[in-house]
């Protein structure tokens, strides 16, 4: 079975490699291997396998990571898992440009935020 894919080409994840400095925590942190360690700084290994769940940039001492958590298919799949109305809609993330384009939700009471 292949790894996961979400939506090919448009994550929100930028690395600026001249910020790392080569402690790992990025590949501890992500649970689909993005990141992978080259000559003692990260490189972005597999970018189409990131969910943008932030857990790279939070962890990144040096801010060499960032990514809008909360925007991309990790936050509408779980949006929708809680019962959100239009969580998750494709067409509007694909023609955007910003992961898989979460809007409005219904329950305002809960977060739909996966961190």
């Amino acid at each position: 079975m292949g790894r996961m894919r979400y939506m090919l080409g448009v994550t929100t994840l930028a690395f600026d490699a001249s910020r790392c400095n080569g402690c790992q925590m990025c590949t501890t942190v992500c649970p689909h291997a993005v990141f992978r360690i080259e000559g003692k700084v990260a490189t972005v290994a597999d970018r189409d396998a990131c969910m943008e769940c932030g857990a790279c940039a939070r962890n990144c001492e040096q801010g060499a990571i960032t990514v809008d958590a909360g925007v991309g298919c990790a936050a509408g799949i779980m949006a929708g898992a809680l019962g959100f109305q239009n969580a998750c809609t494709p067409a509007t993330g694909a023609a955007a440009g910003a992961g898989c384009g979460c809007g409005e939700t219904e329950q305002a009471d809960v977060d739909p935020a996966p961190c």
